[in-house]
């Protein structure tokens, strides 16, 4: 399968843009200036040093949400890059620049699917909205998120929404999302007394507590899970302690632990069982919590069988529907759409040195995407 050369023309100006997080590049505004071509009506809704773009065409239902970020991860040392990572570059069948695949390439992919679709002379008998934020990678505070928050987008204002993170595993649409496992990080600092390790009598070594804590934590049964998510997991992420001698017991001992939970149980229940945990052992502590998005999850079937059926015509692949993987900004725009798909490019090599998609990707990819606009518009 040859590369389309507008997927290809599009993905390799996207890329010249700078635009790690948050994103104050023009990347917006050229995406904006491409589509005005299409007919499209773009506004800019800022939120401190953040920048979010909805761009709409039409105004009449069914609308077609496509959600994306502009912005992206730092490149990291930039002698481990074969290339210059802001130039798009050719190689053995690779495109190689950061953003390629997340999430540059999808927004080429959904560009060049819309440009085509009305080029072929077919209808839009709906809408579509564009929503591209410039925070996704960072603290996605002042993106989706406060979009959602102000009430930008109220509910029943969208019908379908496709996030176009890179979703797909090994092959484009061999798997897609239908939701994500919600996000809890906890800080948790162990206070005990500083003293000389040969007087352990006169002091208290919080690591010796933090072991006890941590094994009744790893022992707690959050929920079993349900058939679209697995259990909730408890994982240590970052311990710290000691003075860096090793004659002086520590006066504190500093972790961090990420929760990912499902739709069986809340936030509120979590940090329940976990400070029951730690205020059994008697120990003086402090915790903080950062709620990075409550779980969702997409049950209604007409938009996820539309993506399904798009990537069978396409690729003749029998999609799985999952909930596995990170975060991504669906967890907020399910407090106002009932259906919610993630698809897009494979997820090998995001914010990797050399991160990179397959030439012949991006044009199943804007396929699948093509279909999904026929069948979405078809009536």
């Amino acid at each position: 399968m040859s590369l389309n050369n507008a997927v290809l023309d599009l993905l390799t100006d996207l890329v010249k843009f700078e635009s790690v997080t948050p994103d104050k590049s023009e990347c917006q505004k050229y995406i904006a200036d491409y589509l005005s071509n299409l007919g499209f009506k773009t506004e800019y809704i800022r939120y401190g040093d953040v920048s979010n773009m909805i761009s709409t065409f039409g105004a009449e239902g069914p609308c077609l949400v496509f959600v994306g970020h502009t912005d992206v991860v730092p490149p990291g040392d930039l002698s481990q890059w074969k290339y210059n990572p802001y130039r798009l570059t050719q190689h053995e069948g690779m495109l190689i620049g950061r953003g390629a695949a997340d999430m540059k390439g999808g927004i080429a992919c959904f560009m060049t699917a819309i440009k085509e679709h009305c080029d072929a002379g077919k209808d839009i008998n709906g809408s579509i909205k564009i929503i591209l934020t410039a925070d996704e990678e960072g603290d996605a505070i002042n993106g989706i998120r406060k979009l959602i928050d102000e009430k930008v987008f109220n509910k029943g204002d969208l019908d379908y929404c496709l996030v176009g993170e890179p979703s797909s595993s090994d092959e484009i649409g061999d798997v897609i999302r239908n939701g994500r496992r919600g996000s809890i990080t906890g800080h948790l600092t162990l206070h005990g007394i500083q003293g000389h390790v040969a007087y352990p009598e006169k002091a208290e070594n919080p690591i010796h507590t933090c072991s006890n804590i941590l094994s009744n934590l790893l022992k707690i049964k959050f929920d079993s899970g349900n058939e679209f998510f697995p259990p909730t997991s408890f994982q240590i992420s970052n311990i710290n302690a000691g003075t860096g001698v090793d004659n002086v017991i520590p006066g504190k001992i500093d972790l961090a632990f990420n929760i990912r939970y499902s739709t069986e149980t809340n936030a509120h229940e979590i940090k329940q069982k976990i400070t029951d945990v730690i205020d059994k052992n008697g120990i003086k502590y402090d915790i903080t919590w950062k709620h990075s998005g409550e779980p969702f999850l997409t049950t209604e079937r007409k938009f996820m069988n539309v993506c399904k059926e798009s990537i069978k015509e396409v690729t003749e692949l029998d999609t799985v529907v999952s909930t596995n993987g990170g975060t991504s900004d669906g967890r907020f725009m399910a407090k106002v759409c009932d259906q919610i798909i993630e698809l897009g490019l494979t997820n090998r090599s995001i914010h990797k040195i050399n991160e990179s998609v397959r030439e012949d990707d991006l044009e199943v990819l804007k396929n699948i995407y093509k279909n999904i606009l026929s069948k979405v518009f078809s009536s």
